[in-house]
């Protein structure tokens, strides 16, 4: 499973490729907290909370405008996914601090496949609990 295929599935075709050509060059012009919402369809208060919480940094213009690197919008869908499996922001931002600050498609792969196992973990430990409650466990 590629990170294009799960993570920026839900992209439009446009945005994506821009993201990916992005994350490939350092020299890629940064992005306004607009332009990060609109590539990874989140709201723009999504992304000030999410920097608040430390998932991403920014850097300021000297007009104190937020700017930010180009491949921040793939973090802010790995963070909306991770927590769509349940995931703390603590635990997010623990899962993040293996990417390093430039990284390649492969990083994202790597942080892919530890998600997909964190989900199968925690669908495991449900499907344990749905099957005591199935089988008639006591719960009182």
């Amino acid at each position: 499973m590629r990170l294009d295929d799960t993570i920026l599935e839900e992209l439009p075709h446009a945005a994506h490729a821009e993201v990916m050509t992005n994350l490939g060059t350092h020299e890629a012009s940064m992005l306004t907290v607009g332009e990060v919402a609109k590539l990874s369809d989140t709201a723009p208060s999504a992304i000030r909370f999410y920097e608040r919480q430390g998932l991403i940094a920014s850097q300021r213009t000297s007009g104190n405008q937020r700017r930010y690197q180009p491949w921040v919008p793939c973090v802010v869908r790995v963070a909306r996914v991770a927590q769509r499996v349940g995931l703390s922001v603590r635990e997010i931002t623990r899962a993040l601090d293996d990417v390093p600050e430039h990284p390649t498609p492969d990083d994202w792969q790597r942080l892919t496949l530890h998600l997909i196992s964190e989900a199968e973990r925690r669908i495991a430990q449900l499907e344990a609990a749905r099957a005591d409650l199935a089988f008639g466990a006591k719960l009182c």
